[in-house]
């Protein structure tokens, strides 16, 4: 059975809003998680815009700005967390999330995969290494609905 289009993008989370509700469910699953490790609502926001930069998603750029904001994150750290590897102002657990975030986004080659992985595991530990990394997976997707989407920032 073949549908006709109407008139506007569609909107996935309104088509399939039980699909969407186990995606936010997740994503409720991964900050009670992120503080069970002790990982602040703040890196998790960080992660989530840095994940939405790499993607191109203005929708969750602006969503998790505003939150991020909220939250008291400074605006000149998120100004420069496109380029966060040239400045200082973020400490080592920051970094070594924001790396692993990249590095799921972007899925690099089985041969550059190990040392991200491995710092990452050091300096985050595992718990906390599996917070970020589900947490740049389910941004992926999330992005991924909302580009197809067409969500607009309003």
């Amino acid at each position: 059975m073949s549908q006709t289009p109407t008139d506007g993008p569609l909107y996935l989370d309104k088509a399939a809003p039980d699909v969407w509700a186990a995606m936010g469910a997740v994503k409720k699953q991964i900050s009670a998680a992120a503080a069970a490790a002790g990982l602040a609502e703040g890196l998790l926001e960080l992660i989530y815009l840095r994940v939405s930069q790499i993607n191109g998603c203005a929708y969750c750029l602006d969503v998790h700005f505003q939150k991020a904001v909220r939250l008291g994150e400074d605006p000149r750290r998120i100004v420069v967390l496109q380029e966060w590897q040239e400045t200082e102002l973020f400490d080592d657990v920051e970094s070594a999330a924001l790396e692993l975030a990249e590095s799921i986004t972007r899925i690099p080659s089985p041969a550059d995969r190990g040392l991200t992985e491995d710092v990452a595991r050091e300096v985050l530990g595992d718990a906390a290494y599996a917070v970020v990394a589900w947490a740049a997976i389910s941004m992926n997707a999330f992005n991924r609905v909302s580009i197809t989407s067409h969500h607009p920032v309003r």
